[in-house]
């Protein structure tokens, strides 16, 4: 039970990682926040990466905090696995 519980979360992990990597990918096209498409990413993904964006993430006017944002959700999620595991 455990297990599927652990692996309905992984995926649905990886789904939300991959729209933070589609998030990153849509700031290089111009315009593309305003489609519909990139309303719904925003609307999705922006809650989580605003978490990060007081932090001083950005050097040489590249901005790290979706790289933070990305790491800090696996590493949360490898430390549910390990906590879940020594219980169970």
């Amino acid at each position: 039970m455990i297990g599927i519980i652990l692996s309905i979360l992984s995926k649905l992990i990886e789904i939300y990682s991959f729209c933070i990597i589609i998030y990153a990918l849509l700031s290089w096209f111009p315009g593309a926040y305003q489609t519909k498409f990139g309303k719904a990413i925003i609307t999705i993904v922006r809650p989580y990466l605003s978490l990060f964006s007081r932090l001083p993430l950005q050097f040489a006017g590249i901005d790290f905090s979706v790289i933070v944002a990305l790491m800090v959700l696996q590493f949360a999620f490898q430390g549910l696995v390990i906590l879940v595991s020594s219980f169970f």
